[in-house]
């Protein structure tokens, strides 16, 4: 997610989910339970998802306000300076994805983890990629779409580091997950994974990164990911303290990745008071959002959310990651379609945009997900 065109090439720091891409895994089974699920799991990344959405929508500049017709700093006078934290919802899904990493891929064979990870992001991905891209392409609308070469580059996932236009903007989020599940591979996976090399592996990065960040070493900023390995590394250890609350070494995992995730946070987001910047964010508001994520995740694998149970939650888990591919770009479309094609007031105009953002969600998962997931698994995990 970002502040820029579709076809930017370079994303704001600190800026948005999902997750593991949001809604992209699987939502874990609680232990000793093989029919229960973690459906408050589900929940916090639709939460995170909606405040993405809200930054996408009314907490930031850019494109959007071309689609309301003036600044959403205008739109909503209030709330946009409470919208511009949404961005931090990247943050949260983050360390989600670090915590359901851990456990899909606790015991489980390289090739098995591989094709539950490409069966769960491409099929969705493939599809948002070429349904935004055929809608910008439309004369009426007025955004720019990108150039078909770079298109076709985008359905690989690797239009990032290959620096090229983007179709969506939310994959840079992928791309960072893509490497987070690549060092997880590598490093716990194919050697098996124990909590030992569970541990090793949360303070081999975190010591990396550190030194990455003074190192001036372009290379080692895209293998460690320094502002965002903090995220992923803390929802890892939070995995440990779901296997044993008592882990010691999993606290200290997840305080250490805390104090240096609210840093990088603060430090991409933060900002002296201007009046001529969009919003302010406070250094207190970002590190209580980031705080939440971590508290949300931590009471989740400690058991305090069992009775956040209810079925509809698992069907918001697999809306979560279809949404958060679509929403931005398409619906800047169906906000200028509503608001200054139909003069709907800008709380009706968002509320529907978001509503018809989950739709098409739905029907991805439906139509999208649900036959071709499997598929694809199976055809991955095929011996030959």
């Amino acid at each position: 997610m970002t502040e820029t065109a579709v076809s930017t090439r370079k994303p704001q720091p600190g800026v948005a989910v999902l997750v593991d891409p949001p809604g992209a895994t699987t939502t874990p089974r609680r232990r000793g339970d093989s029919g229960g699920r973690l459906r408050a799991l589900d929940g916090l990344r639709l939460v995170a998802a909606l405040m993405v959405a809200l930054y996408h929508y009314g907490g930031r500049g850019g494109e959007v306000a071309q689609a309301w017709g003036t600044s959403p700093r205008d739109q909503f006078p209030t709330l946009h300076a409470l919208f511009a934290y949404g961005c931090l919802g990247v943050q949260v899904f983050f360390v989600i994805s670090g915590f359901v990493i851990c456990m899909s891929g606790w015991g489980r064979p390289l090739r098995s983890f591989f094709a539950s990870r490409a069966s769960r992001l491409l099929p969705a991905y493939w599809v948002a990629v070429l349904v935004v891209t055929a809608v910008f392409a439309l004369p009426v609308v007025a955004y720019e779409a990108v150039s078909p070469s770079d298109a076709l580059v985008n359905l690989t996932m690797l239009q990032m580091p290959l620096g090229l236009d983007r179709v969506l903007g939310v994959c840079w989020t992928l791309w960072a997950e893509v490497r987070f599940y690549a060092l997880f591979a590598l490093c716990v996976v194919l050697p098996g994974a124990n909590r030992r090399r569970v541990i090793m592996f949360c303070a081999g990065w975190t010591l990396a990164a550190v030194i990455a960040e003074n190192a001036n070493m372009p290379l080692l900023d895209i293998v460690l990911m320094p502002e965002y390995a903090p995220f992923f590394i803390g929802g890892v250890g939070l995995y440990l303290v779901h296997r044993d609350r008592r882990d010691v070494y999993g606290w200290a995992i997840v305080a250490v990745s805390w104090l240096i995730g609210q840093h990088y946070a603060v430090r991409g987001l933060w900002h002296a008071p201007d009046p001529e910047a969009f919003s302010y964010r406070s250094s207190f508001g970002i590190i209580a959002v980031v705080t939440f994520g971590f508290v949300a995740v931590a009471a989740i694998a400690l058991g305090l959310l069992g009775r956040v149970n209810w079925r509809w939650l698992t069907v918001a888990g697999a809306l979560t990651y279809p949404f958060y591919l679509v929403h931005e770009h398409l619906g800047w479309v169906v906000i200028n379609a509503l608001h200054r094609g139909l003069g709907l007031a800008s709380g009706v105009t968002f509320a529907l945009t978001v509503a018809s953002m989950l739709l098409l969600a739905w029907l991805l998962n439906k139509y999208v997900e649900k036959p071709l997931t499997p598929r694809l698994r199976a055809a991955l995990t095929k011996v030959r």
